[in-house]
């Protein structure tokens, strides 16, 4: 095993110029969810290039290219998502986006360019001990995920395992973060419409004041919802819009709040919708307002499988050294590589890209990253990816 180490080092610096000249590219040229129609002809040029047959989705965003002997008893994949972000590029790098109000601001160009560098790599190798499957995904960064659709449509049902990268601007480039268990927490969206009869603010105890009662419910929600479960549990509910009301002396009829929940724990996850529906009611009701929530799940907390995380670990420390592999944080951001995870055992490994000389976080109009990771990223993805192959 050790003795292929070296041919994968040479064959990920061989490859990741022409990574990084592909990963500029797709900067330059950002596509939101489900329209990543021209990042999607690109990564399938690119394979065709190299002789691997590539499956485009019939819709056009996304495909899955399989490197490896087609008969395999085993088949492990690699995930690595296309979509862009809406957000303006307020940084101006030579490959800055050209369209306006749309920018990679959380690396997903960088884990396409890994993905087809690492399909590349395997490529060279005179046999695989079975099938890498590559599936670029659609749609990251929505909700419903693309995760979930490439997962209904069974993209991954012959999978032994899955792995992803995700690039973390906290962590030096050149170094990897793991962590068994929960990584990232889900992220779910809610909605809360109140409605009462409105009225004159001179004369509030004659209608239902719906901003005294929005305020509350902002401000006790997250509290009440806290006092009913296991105070070890991590939830994190914040409202990030608030609307009702057109002038300063009329109570409104309609008020509509909007906000998020953050969890790790998945069976909490599942229970939530009807926990945060009966504390509104509750708390609505005696105050005299009609109180209805709409509640959209969003993508399940990423929990990587031991096993797994165990053979990236070690394929890490085998070609970067162990002290280029940290054990991670947890975040209350949210993956939707967790829908592969819920049939399949898998992991999402954090890839150092911090720039050397300023500090950005992502989804920020600044964000930019380390090209160096896109090299290091190839050569830890080509050997865990070998390592899975090789498990009984």
């Amino acid at each position: 095993m050790p003795d292929r180490i070296p041919t994968l080092a040479r064959l990920a610096a061989e490859i990741a110029p022409a990574m990084i000249d592909i990963r500029r590219d797709i900067h330059a040229h950002p596509e939101v969810g489900w329209t990543e129609h021209r990042t999607t002809r690109k990564v399938a040029e690119t394979l065709l290039g190299w002789d691997i047959k590539p499956h485009v989705r019939p819709e056009g965003t996304g495909l899955i290219a399989d490197v490896g002997a087609t008969d395999a008893d085993r088949t492990v994949g690699f995930r690595a998502d296309l979509d862009a972000l809406p957000i303006a590029e307020e940084a101006s790098p030579p490959y800055a986006s050209t369209v306006p109000g749309v920018m990679h601001a959380c690396g997903h160009d960088v884990h396409t360019a890994i993905g087809l560098g690492t399909a590349w790599v395997l490529s060279q190798l005179d046999e695989l001990p079975g099938t890498a499957r590559f599936v670029f995904q659609p749609a990251e960064e929505t909700i419903p995920g693309g995760a979930q659709s490439l997962r209904d449509a069974g993209v991954h049902r012959d999978l032994s395992a899955i792995t992803a990268f995700h690039v973390d601007p906290s962590l030096e480039a050149g170094k990897v973060g793991i962590r068994t268990g929960g990584i990232t927490g889900a992220s779910d969206r809610f909605i809360v419409r109140l409605s009462g009869p409105g009225g004159h603010t001179s004369r509030p105890h004659q209608t239902v004041n719906l901003l005294y009662v929005a305020a509350r419910i902002i401000t006790d929600l997250p509290q009440l919802i806290r006092r009913t479960i296991d105070p070890r549990e991590t939830v994190l509910i914040v409202f990030g819009s608030a609307h009702g009301g057109s002038a300063a002396n009329v109570i409104p009829t309609h008020v509509e709040l909007q906000g998020t929940v953050r969890l790790f724990d998945l069976d909490l996850w599942r229970e939530m919708p009807k926990r945060i529906d009966a504390v509104v009611a509750e708390m609505a009701g005696p105050l005299g307002a009609v109180a209805e929530v709409e509640y959209t799940p969003g993508s399940p907390p990423v929990v990587n499988d031991a096993s797994v995380i165990r053979t990236a670990e070690a394929a890490a420390e085998a070609v970067l050294g162990k002290s280029k592999v940290k054990h991670t944080h947890q975040s209350l951001g949210a993956e939707d590589f967790a829908w592969f995870l819920e049939d399949i055992p898998g992991a999402l490994i954090r890839l150092g890209a911090a720039l050397p000389d300023r500090q950005v976080d992502l989804h920020s109009a600044t964000f930019d990253i380390d090209e160096s990771a896109i090299e290091t990223g190839i050569l830890v993805a080509s050997e865990t990816l070998l390592r899975l192959l090789e498990l009984d």
